[in-house]
Formats: structure tokens, C-alpha cells, sequence
């Protein structure tokens, strides 16, 4: 099969770069449902706009493209050993063109592969089947929606749902609830896989293999295709909404899968999505290794720019115009709902920044600085550096380092995506700082922001983790924590909580 590493290429990048019909008509749909002027518009639109521009710039729609799993079925006799020394060229090779990310990390000591190549990375599974042709599908799943996913072993207790016992309706109660804990920080709206039986490994498995299934299809058990109708109609009613701001879109789809169990254990596992739901799949020739078909695109293609919202806004939000160094009272003038718009200086901090700025000084003066969590895609010419993808992480992970980050070199805002916990909210408090809500997964949106690449740090944790010091242009972002005690996180946590509670009784589905 010559044509082979050449089929699984083009794959990659179209997997990362443009996203499927049956995905665009689920978000076009939710454009619609929502009601214009809010923040949930706002970020649906600018979505929108990030998907049409990692199709004209063929970039990677999110900067993180996860880690890719493949499923390939192959006919008997072929040959899976040199497929998958064809498929290791092919992310190689489409991370050293900025395609992928380098995400593969030595999980001891935090090097990175560079390529995306290691133990366990990337995921290929192969199966044999009697038809003469290869189905080879790709996901690439980020990590912020994967730390989003979620296992029960029932019977359980869930917050505002009460025991979920060993039945159908036990089963409801659990999905429901996975949609509540990822609030916004799985980049919704999202999708979910659920997996039903099985042990803890192979509820995982079954769980994510729902996310192969099309958005689009139908279950062929009627009482799993009732329970997929159900939860998505109720989670939509939780009120947590794009990217967590609140509003009528929090899941685009849900699909359900069953397998048998052992009498002692009863696990419901749940594999969370973004909106940036880059999956795709092709049929290939076995005799040649050449593109026969493209899955997952049946149908007309949607114009995601070519919709109004419901309804008009009540009032839209105020804009505020910020420049580093930023003062203290500026940041106090800042309110939960303001739009920020950034010009000048940011610097990215990751994880193994965090981690390294709480026991040692920082590189650059941050006072009066802004932090952006983002891991960017970057390519390098001959002299500089360019920015290929830049959208935020999950801000989360950085919670037991934030505020004393903030307070130790006079940071003045940090720019993320579903917010951070007390321990932050105190900090902005006490030192006069702002939490920023970017749009997660807009990383083509927000690499146009970034106007040049003006140096780099502690380049030995690797592209993603490293501090770029970037200079920004029209970077927009929405207030979600204030220096006043203030989060829209935990309020549409405490709210959506509230609506939870009232689909804790059984329900005949």
C-alpha cells in the first residue's frame, strides 16, 4: 500500500483542521436557539468564526489536538505492523508542520517527545473484519474536555439528583450529572459518549467509542435512543451554556452504548467532548492505501454565517479597553459581565510555569502583566517565530498556584477558560486582580489577535509550557471573577444545580 502514509497524512489534517457537517449543524443549531447579545452568542459567534478560519488557514481548529486515537478495521491478511510505522510518519510529520501540537509528555520526567511519538502515544487500535477495504477513523480529543470525563459505580449519591441506583432511571441520573460537573471547562457545548457495563477499562473504552458514532444517527434500542432524546433535551434546561456563561445550548449530543457486566460492579462512564469535536473517518483501498471515501459528511455543508440569533438583547455589555502594565484601581473598576479587549502584552503559563514560578523568580517583569493559559501550536522560520493556533486552557488546573503567583510578582489578570475555585477568587480580592473567560477552542480567532512573537522562556519545558511573551491586537475575553468577590462560575453552578434538583425523581424514558 504506497499510498498508504499518504492517506493517514491527509487524515491528520483534515481531522485537526476542519470540522465535520454533522458537528457544524449541531452548533448551527444552537446558534439559533440562542438569544442574541448575550455571552453565549457572542462565543457562538466567534466559534463560528474560528471554524471558518481554520478552513481557509488550514490550522488546527483548537491548539489542542489531543491525543490521537485511531480505529482502524483492516481485512484479513493485512499487514497492521507496517500501517503503524505509517501512521508514526504521519504525526511526525504533520506535527512538524504545525498540524498537531507536540503533546506527548514523558509522564516521569515532563520531557516532551517533540513529535508526538512515545509509549502510549498515539493510540491505534486495529480490528479485523471480512470486507476487503480499510475503515480507518481518527478522534483527537483535547485534554480539557477528557479531564472532564467521568466514571459511577452505582449505586451512588449525586449532588441535586440523590441515590442513582442500579436501573435505567440510576443510569439518567448519572448522565445528567455529568453534564452539571463539566460546567464550562470541557469548552461546551459539548457531546458526550456513554458507555453502560463493562469493567472500569472497558466502560471507558465503550463510552468513547460512542464519539465514532455520527451526530446524526439514530439507536437502534429504542430505550437508549429515548434516554439520548431525554438527556439532551433536560441538559439543555441546566442553564450552564456555551463555554459556561450560561444560556440555552449545554450539549450538542448524546450517544449511549451497552455492554454486559460482572454481577458486582455497575460502572456508567462518560467520555466528554468540546464543540471542537474533530473526528472524522475514510475508507481506503487495501490493494493501494488511497482515499476511496470521506466519513461523516453526508449532506449540505452549513453556513455557520448565515443565522440570527432569537431574539434581541435586553442591553449589551460594557466594553473595556486593556494595556499593560495595568494599575490596580483599573482592575477594580472591572465588573462579572464586562467584555475586555486587550492590546500590548500578554504572557502564556501553563502548568510547569506555575509550578516553576511558585519556587523561583520569573524571567520577565510580570508586574501589572497578564498571564494567558495557553499551550500555542508554533512553527519557526529561519528567524522567528509564528504563532499557529493560540486558544486557552482549562484555567482549573492552576488553582492551587494562582493567587499566590498573582500576589508574589503583581499579576494583574489572567486569561483562561472555565474558570478557577475559592482559593483564586480570594486572591483577586485581596490583591485587586481579574479572572478573563476566553472562548475555548478558538485558537484560529485568537492566533489573529497575536500580532507578533516578541521572545520566549524557559523553552525546556517544551513548546506548549514554555512563556511565550506575546503582543496582542483587539484580544477579546469576557470578565467571569472580579477584585469584588464575584464569579460567574459559581453562580451558574449554584443556578444550574438548582434546575438539577428538579429531574431527581424517576422518570419513565
Amino acid at each position: 500500500m504506497d499510498r498508504f502514509y499518504e492517506s493517514m497524512y491527509e487524515l491528520i489534517v483534515e481531522t485537526s483542521t476542519k470540522l465535520p457537517k454533522d458537528v457544524r449543524r449541531a452548533i448551527l443549531r444552537a446558534k439559533q436557539q440562542e438569544n442574541a447579545g448575550t455571552r453565549a452568542a457572542m462565543s457562538l459567534a466567534t466559534i463560528s468564526e474560528n471554524i471558518k478560519m481554520a478552513d481557509e488557514n488550514v490550522s488546527p481548529i483548537c491548539q489542542d489536538t489531543g491525543l490521537p486515537t485511531f480505529k482502524l478495521k483492516v481485512p484479513v491478511g493485512a499487514n497492521q505492523l507496517n500501517m503503524k510505522e505509517d501512521i508514526y510518519r504521519a504525526i511526525a510529520q504533520a506535527t512538524k508542520d504545525g498540524k498537531l501540537r507536540p503533546n506527548s509528555v514523558d509522564s516521569l520526567t515532563g520531557d516532551n517527545s517533540g513529535d508526538n511519538l512515545g509509549f502510549g502515544t498515539p493510540v491505534i487500535k486495529f480490528e479485523q473484519w471480512g470486507k476487503d477495504y480499510i475503515d480507518a477513523r481518527l478522534i483527537l480529543k483535547g485534554g480539557g474536555c477528557e479531564n472532564k470525563n467521568i466514571q459511577y459505580s452505582l449505586p451512588c449519591e449525586l449532588d441535586g439528583l440523590g441515590k442513582a441506583g442500579r436501573d435505567l432511571d440510576g443510569i439518567r441520573k448519572c448522565i445528567l450529572h455529568s453534564v452539571y460537573q463539566a460546567q464550562g471547562q470541557g469548552c461546551s457545548a459539548g457531546f458526550i459518549g456513554v458507555g453502560i457495563g463493562g469493567d472500569r477499562t472497558s466502560g471507558y473504552e465503550l463510552a468513547k467509542d460512542q464519539l465514532f458514532r455520527s451526530a446524526d444517527d439514530t439507536n437502534p434500542n429504542q430505550d437508549l435512543q429515548r434516554l439520548e432524546e431525554y438527556i439532551v433535551d433536560k441538559a439543555n434546561k441546566l442553564g450552564i451554556g456555551t463555554m459556561g456563561f450560561g444560556g440555552e445550548a449545554t450539549l450538542l449530543g448524546c450517544k449511549v452504548g451497552v455492554m454486559n457486566r460482572i454481577p458486582a460492579s455497575f460502572f456508567v462512564s462518560v467520555a466528554y467532548n468540546c464543540w471542537a469535536y474533530r473526528r472524522l473517518g475514510v475508507t481506503i483501498d487495501a490493494g493501494s492505501g488511497a482515499i476511496q471515501d470521506w466519513l461523516y459528511q453526508e449532506g449540505e455543508m452549513p453556513n455557520l454565517q448565515d443565522d440570527e440569533p432569537a431574539e434581541a438583547p435586553a442591553e449589551s455589555p460594557r466594553e473595556v479597553v486593556l494595556e499593560a502594565p495595568i494599575t490596580e484601581e483599573k482592575i477594580r473598576e472591572l465588573r462579572v459581565g464586562d467584555v475586555v479587549r486587550i492590546n500590548g502584552m500578554m504572557y502564556t503559563g501553563r502548568d510547569a510555569i506555575h509550578k516553576y514560578l511558585s519556587t523561583n523568580e520569573s524571567p520577565v517583569d510580570l508586574n501589572g502583566q497578564i498571564i494567558y493559559h495557553c499551550g500555542p501550536v508554533m512553527l519557526k522560520d529561519d528567524q522567528n517565530w509564528h504563532v499557529k493556533a493560540a486558544g486557552p486552557t482549562t484555567s482549573i488546573r492552576e488553582e492551587p498556584y494562582q493567587g499566590d503567583i498573582m500576589k508574589k510578582f503583581g499579576i494583574r489578570a489572567v486569561i483562561g477558560k472555565g474558570g478557577m475555585g475559592p482559593k483564586t477568587l480570594k486572591a483577586l480580592n485581596e490583591h485587586g486582580g481579574v479572572y478573563l473567560n476566553a472562548i475555548g477552542g478558538a485558537a484560529q480567532y485568537y492566533a489573529d489577535c497575536i500580532k507578533s512573537v516578541e521572545g520566549v522562556d524557559l523553552m525546556q519545558f517544551g513548546i506548549p509550557e514554555a512563556m511565550w511573551h506575546l503582543k496582542v491586537e483587539g484580544f477579546t475575553a469576557v470578565v467571569t471573577m472580579d477584585s469584588h468577590g464575584n464569579s460567574l462560575h459559581a453562580e451558574v453552578d449554584q443556578s444550574s444545580l438548582e434546575k438539577l434538583s428538579q429531574f431527581k425523581e424517576p422518570v419513565f424514558i
